[in-house]
Formats: C-alpha cells, structure tokens, sequence
C-alpha cells in the first residue's frame, strides 16, 4: 500500500477528515483540522480514495484524547478524538449544507444542542460465542469482527453494567460458533432486554427467567417470537408525563435529553394551535405533550406502537383529547383535503424523510409545520417541497442526539406567511 502525507483541510460530510494533495482527495479517518498525518491509502471512494491513518505527525488544534479505550476499534464513534465546540459546529455546519443545497440561503440555523455522555438509553449490539466466553459489542468499523464492549462513554451505565451479566448467560445458551443479537433499552420501569437469533430450550428459558429476577430486569424478549418470556414489571416511558409501555423491538428516542429538547421544541412551534396532526407518531413522544394544549390526531405505520400509545391515553383518562389511527404514511399520505381540518402539524419521519406526505402538506393550508429529521439531506429535500408550496422556513436547531457520531437530529418550523 502506499502513504499520503499532508494536512487535513477540513471534515467531510461521513465525518472522515479530507487531506487534498496532487488534485487527489483522500478520506482519513479519525482526524481533525490541522492533523499532519500519514495515511495508506486505500479503494476509490466517490470523488477520491479511503486512506487508513498511519500515524498523526503533528496534531491539529481541535484534537483531544479521546475517552474510551474502544475508541478507534470500535464502530460506534467516529469523533471521540475532536473538541466538543469545532465538532458540535460541524453538525450545525451540515444542516446548513443540506439546506444550501436545497436553494435555502437565509435560513438561521442555531447552535447544536449538546448531549451529555452516558445518556443513550437503547443498545442495538451483536454477540458471539468464541470458546469459552462470549464477545458483545459493536462490529469495527468498516468490518465484521465484533470489538468486545467492556465499557462505553455513550450508552447509559445501566446499559454498561448489564454487559457481563449478559455475556455470562449467553454463554450458557449458545454453542461456540454461534451469534446472538443483544438489544436492551432503559426504561423507567428496569431494563427491557431482547435476544434474538437464539432458541433456548425449556431449561434455558427457566435459567432466563431466574436471570431477569437476579437482576431486576424488567421484561425478556426473544426477538422474533409472540411476545415476551418474562415481564416482571412493565418496561415503560414516559412521554408529557403519560406512561406508555414499550413493544417488544419498538422505536425510541435514543437520548432523554435530546428528546426533552425536540419535544420543548416542538410544543413552542405549535403553541396557539388547538388540532393538531402528529405523523411518524411512534409511542406519542410528541402527542402526549401535545394534548395538554390541543386535540391531537396521532398516526404511525407500525400498529404496536399506536396500540402502545392508545393504551398509555386511555389510561390516562385523556378523554376526547387525543384519538389514533394505523396508517401507511409512505404509499397513503393524507392528503390536503384531509390535513384541512388540522391547524398544526408535526411529522418526524425515518432516515429517508416523507417525500410523498411533504407534498401533500405543501398543498394544504395547515398554517404552521413542525419538522423534525434524522438526516438533513431528506429533511432538506422536504423542506424545499414545502417552501415550492408556499411555506416559509423560520428557523432550523441541530440536535446532537448520537453524540460523537456522524448523524445530525434537527427541528425545523414551517409557517405560512
């Protein structure tokens, strides 16, 4: 293989600093600004190649020593070894790409919101059983061999504390060889743990039962199955103070404080409205602060999670105040003759945005849109649907939920002038 070496100019949109040399551009993970470094480069990649670091020959201004002894290793961070003000304005400094290039010049886009450390409450992890032990973690990056988690910095320490005993009883259910997948989420009412790719026998299944009572889990799930192997208290969250109990596999907001700062969000971009439509509603992470306020129609693709959300209402006692329906949003959007009825709208769909709905809410006369994204280039792309319809973007906030990673959450506010 052979090296480059150089300064790194800036960080590219993958967060894979770009060292520029001899009209070629190279991708080097893990640096900043500034770095001199000395990389090998690697395969073609878009307008350039991959380049392994080698070695950083002078650091650059914004580097720091990053937390976690995993970090490099393991997949899951990209910016542990960069200062939190240049890498928080990085974020902010996407957004505002994204919406360049969608023809927004003016827009204001505010400071990213910070995350704390230790707040990610759901962990997605795989495992697998070498001789003896058990390895749980995330795979390395840009590879298949899983990075043995003994600590994290990102995940809540509840999590981090359920390693070892999860490893020590996958080891008494999976033969050598075999893989596992290790989901578990943090939960007001204990930790919801999910395994799949196991079939336990009967004797297993008492084990894991004496396994959630040892450790005060909440509920046992094997993933795939028809519904839980233990509940010994229900695994739930609490969305505008409404408890609301999590299915088995079903979406959450990874950070509490990055979800308290969208929903803050969300509820001022509505104030004044009193019908209000939430699509993408998930479990109700905005409807149920919302119905405080207004009458809210809540709609989501996924039947477990309006059921979860229904149920959480109806316990509630909230009455006339919130109401649901299972719909596709993707290939039944509702249309603006449906949105009429609505003088508020928020819709906070997947990775790949809602290009069909945004149309229809451009068509509508809904007077003020609250958008909330993962990924700033859909976000963009459905934001520019809405301005060619006649609403005017007031503000954008990044929300920096997945700490130390490439992804951006963001809010938007729509209004008609």
């Amino acid at each position: 293989m052979r090296d480059v070496e150089g300064v790194i100019q800036r960080v590219g949109g993958q967060g894979d600093g770009v060292l520029q040399q001899d009209g070629q551009t190279y991708y080097v993970p893990f640096t900043v600004p500034g770095d001199r470094v000395a990389a090998r480069i690697g395969k073609a990649r878009g307008d350039g190649y991959a380049a392994a670091l080698h070695e950083v020959q002078s650091p650059g201004p914004g580097r720091v020593t990053p937390p976690c002894p995993h970090f490099h290793a393991c997949g899951g961070c990209a910016f542990q070894h960069w200062d939190e003000r240049p890498y928080l304005e990085w974020k902010r400094e996407q957004v505002h790409i994204a919406l360049v290039r969608r023809d927004f010049d003016g827009v204001e886009v505010a400071e990213t919101i910070a995350v704390p450390p230790g707040e990610r409450r759901r962990a997605d992890l795989v495992a697998l059983r070498v001789a003896k032990k058990v390895l749980i973690g995330l795979h390395e990056r840009d590879g298949k061999r899983i990075v043995n988690m003994e600590t994290c910095h990102v995940l809540d320490p509840r999590l981090v504390a359920m390693l070892d005993p999860v490893r020590d009883l996958l080891a008494q259910i999976l033969p050598v060889g075999a893989p596992a997948d290790v989901v578990m989420t943090a939960t007001d009412g204990g930790i919801d743990l999910g395994l799949g790719r196991i079939s336990p026998s009967m004797a297993q299944r008492t084990q894991m039962v004496a396994f959630a009572e040892r450790h005060n889990l909440a509920r046992i799930t094997l993933l795939g199955s028809d519904g839980p192997l233990v509940v010994r208290r229900a695994p739930v969250l609490r969305f505008g103070g409404v408890p609301v109990e999590l299915p088995p596999g079903g979406f959450v907001q990874a950070s509490p404080a990055a979800e308290a700062a969208m929903t803050r969000m969300v509820v001022e971009g509505l104030v004044g409205a009193t019908r209000i439509v939430d699509l993408f509603c998930g479990m109700g992470t905005f409807s149920l602060p919302l119905v405080k306020e207004a009458k809210v129609h809540a709609i989501d693709t996924d039947p477990n999670l309006i059921a979860a959300l229904q149920t959480g209402a109806n316990r509630a006692v909230l009455g006339g105040q919130l109401s649901s329906e299972r719909r596709d949003l993707f290939r039944q959007p509702l249309t603006a003759k449906e949105l009429g009825k609505f003088d508020g709208l928020v819709f906070d769909p997947p990775r790949a945005g809602a290009r069909e709905q945004a149309l229809e809410i451009a068509k509508s006369d809904v007077p003020v849109v609250v958008a909330v994204s993962c990924y700033p280039a859909s976000f963009a792309r459905d934001a520019r649907l809405l301005a060619d319809g006649g609403y005017r973007l007031d503000r954008v906030v990044p929300v920096d939920q997945f700490r130390w990673s490439p992804h951006v959450e963001l809010v938007g506010v729509f209004r008609r002038p």
